[in-house]
């Protein structure tokens, strides 16, 4: 009952403060049912009784409002500094809704792409592949292995093809890690250390020349 002796002075502050129509379940839930329903429509009634508010009815359903000749007068100076303070606003809440569409489609682009793991991963297969390839060559063009023009055609072939994945896979894999890196706390070095990413300079190892 103590609690409720409250309900007045915090309704018509609430009333006040927001200077715009409310029902009573409207009350009731902004106010996050501090008091109970009742409890706000009995308060509603004295204050409309008293002057202090209005009621409207709009077919079943009352609305109350601050009675307005309780208010202060507000020149026009400060209508026209309110105006500019909302044209601000809504400048800003433009803004920010432009910046979260634009962050959301790049978190959309992280989502479909791979991951560091499977790019370092790809990234190793793609220089194995490589490694073997330029071994081959190596013994191709040493005359220790007798081959025929169609297979040392497709032997570069796979070279080549192969040298082209190393960098489309190594430039996808730094795409992802400087993507990372925009929102991570630490160095570059530090979060290859943390996800286990080795790179072609850690082996020295130098992309072919296609």
């Amino acid at each position: 009952m103590s609690k409720e002796k409250e309900a007045p002075a915090k309704i018509l502050k609430y009333l006040t403060d927001q200077n715009r129509p409310y029902s009573a379940i409207d009350i009731l839930n902004n106010l996050h049912k501090e008091f109970g329903k009742t409890c706000i429509t009995r308060v509603l009634e004295q204050l409309v009784s008293s002057g202090k508010i209005k009621e409207k009815v709009y077919g079943k359903q009352k609305v109350y409002v601050i009675d307005q000749s309780q208010l202060p007068d507000v020149d026009e100076k400060e209508l026209t500094a309110m105006d500019k303070k909302i044209a601000e606003l809504q400048e800003k809440v433009t803004a920010a809704k432009s910046k979260t569409k634009s962050m959301e489609g790049q978190l959309s682009g992280l989502r479909s792409s791979l991951t560091s793991a499977e790019a370092a991963k790809q990234l190793a297969e793609a220089e194995k592949d490589c490694a073997q390839l330029d071994s081959r060559l190596a013994t191709i063009k040493s005359g220790k292995d007798h081959t025929t023009p169609e297979e040392m055609e497709k032997i570069y072939s796979n070279n080549k093809e192969a040298v082209r994945q190393w960098r489309k896979r190594k430039r996808m894999a730094m795409e992802v890690v400087d993507a990372i890196l925009e929102g991570y706390p630490k160095s570059k070095k530090e979060l290859y250390e943390e996800v286990g990413i080795e790179t072609d300079e850690d082996y020295n190892v130098k992309i072919p020349q296609s």
